[in-house]
């Protein structure tokens, strides 16, 4: 563990300690959360070149892409050669001397390294072992499992975008980021068992089932209701008006989730009868009838600046905004208060997101900044002889 005035107090997993052997985003997002609630996260890496994301750059922070610096806060950084003798017993020693061990390898790497959880849970019982996957452990495991590769596979994309558009993938590796929750959850789930058992367990998520998982009500619609879902742009399946609208100078995001706030939006509009009108009187008969309605509030919401809707809407009680760019983001109030500045000794001062846990209302503390390539080996290899 690390000094005894490192280790967190407080926080709901401190003790623990994980050995991630996991790289690029789910498994690493997965621990990093686990070390945000106090976890000693030690993270093993490949020599010369460690996780993949450390270049995925520009923009670079030192030698280190932001990409990573993103996903590795409240960690330990070895180096350990797994295909020697030396870096597998060392790994060895690492993880039976762990309460968690994280993979994200391709399905029998482990096993040859001798670090598989049947070889390690013999001799450490108690040991919470997780296995993220791209298919899961039947006769897909070795197809490749990037993030937009399961978005293709799992039909998102086909229903992103807009209509008569390519199939589009969302913005951010969104898919990675709902499995390594997932993963993260199914690891704390074992922990607490253990405290009842006395046993640990071998948990295990696979991207693609778990982006299934995300699918909730599109997945529903089909499998409940044989509709297969097509590409709407930015409208809701189930519920109209809900989607964005061009304003007289940006686009306008307007959720009319129900019929009361769709009343209200027809009378800040200046088209109260919309509201009785037998087409659109039910959110139903607003589904039905989309086409029509959506193109007698787009010619209204036209004429004035976004600003000025938002102010009549939020006035009304009608969830709207703004499309904001990340800068406006981040120059807004709420924005603003998301930013974690972690003193590094080495980087400066870096800005990034923080954890968005509260722990009796406070911000889980950045202990330390996302990690030098290997520049905990020595003192976790002492640690471990120790």
């Amino acid at each position: 563990m690390p000094p005894d005035d490192d280790v967190p107090t407080g926080l709901p997993l401190a003790g623990i300690r994980v050995a991630d052997f996991s790289r690029v985003l789910a498994g690493p997002l997965a621990t990093m959360l686990l070390g945000d609630l106090g976890a000693d996260v030690v993270k093993v890496e490949r020599p010369v070149t460690g996780d993949d994301t450390r270049g995925w750059g520009p923009p670079f922070v030192g030698e280190d892409a932001a990409y990573f610096l993103s996903l590795n806060r409240n960690k330990r950084s070895v180096t350990l050669d797994l295909g020697t003798d030396d870096g597998r017993s060392a790994a060895r020693r690492l993880a039976l001397a762990s309460d968690v061990v994280v993979e994200n390898f391709r399905p029998g790497l482990m096993d040859r390294f001798g670090l598989d959880h049947a070889s390690l849970s013999a001799e450490h019982p108690g040991l919470v072992y997780c296995s993220l996957t791209a298919f899961g452990e039947g006769d897909e495991t070795a197809r490749p499992g990037y993030d937009i590769i399961v978005q293709a596979l799992s039909g998102l994309m086909s229903f992103t975008g807009h209509p008569g558009g390519e199939p589009t993938k969302v913005g951010v590796a969104l898919l990675d980021v709902i499995c390594g929750l997932y993963a993260c959850n199914a690891i704390q789930a074992a922990l607490l068992g253990r405290n009842a058992t006395g046993r640990g367990s071998r948990v295990s998520v696979s991207l693609f089932d778990a982006s299934i998982a995300a699918l909730v009500n599109q997945a529903a619609n089909y499998l409940l209701g044989g509709l297969v879902p097509q590409p709407l742009g930015n409208a809701h399946p189930n519920i109209v008006p809900y989607q964005l609208f061009e304003t007289a100078d940006r686009p306008l995001i307007l959720a009319a989730g129900n019929d009361r706030l769709f009343e209200r939006t027809c009378v800040v509009i200046g088209r109260p009868e919309l509201a009785s009108d037998e087409r659109f009187a039910s959110n139903a008969d607003r589904v039905r009838n989309r086409e029509q309605l959506i193109a007698i509030v787009s010619e209204e919401l036209a004429r004035r600046p976004a600003a000025e809707w938002v102010t009549a809407l939020e006035a009304a009680s009608v969830p709207c905004a703004p499309v904001r760019t990340l800068d406006e983001v981040f120059a807004s109030p709420e924005g603003a208060a998301t930013i974690q500045a972690i003193d590094d000794p080495e980087r400066g001062s870096l800005r990034l997101v923080a954890d968005p846990i509260r722990v009796d209302g406070r911000v889980p503390p950045a202990r330390m900044p996302p990690p030098r390539l290997g520049e905990h080996t020595d003192d976790v290899r002492s640690e471990l002889e120790g």
